[in-house]
């Protein structure tokens, strides 16, 4: 009988993007939107910043992380499969909790932009106001 690998999953979400996460136990591979974690987000601090939760609590060989990730920039998305992958580690292991709680990776960044007020020209600044 063939064994079925358990599937922990998760939603992350930063700014604008979601972020859909899958973990299984495997060898440390990340995949994310069908690509490799350097060539979806490059090379740079984007992926370092994806890898964080499971650096943190040094589990980066034991899961495989599939994630689908939409919406937002590249920072954005990075920051929700962060999320995402410290949300899916709780639900794998529990006791792993207090330590991504003390590293504020369970924590949802709630910094989005500001809306457009009518009668300004963006979220705080006005038009230019001529005196004569």
């Amino acid at each position: 009988m063939v064994e079925v690998p358990t599937v922990h999953t998760a939603t992350g979400k930063r700014k604008t993007s979601v972020a859909s996460v899958r973990l299984l136990e495997g060898k440390g591979k990340i995949v994310i939107n069908g690509k490799a974690l350097e060539d979806y987000f490059g090379g740079g601090t984007l992926p370092l910043i994806v890898k964080q939760p499971l650096a943190d609590v040094d589990r980066l060989s034991k899961y495989d992380v599939r994630a689908t990730v939409k919406g937002g920039g590249m920072a954005g998305q990075a920051g929700a499969v962060r999320h995402g992958i410290a949300k899916a580690l709780v639900t794998a292991e529990k006791e792993l909790r207090q330590q991504l709680k003390r590293s504020g990776f369970l924590t949802r960044d709630p910094r989005m932009k500001e809306r457009k007020k009518y009668g300004q020209r963006g979220a705080r600044a006005s038009f230019q106001w001529t005196k004569r």
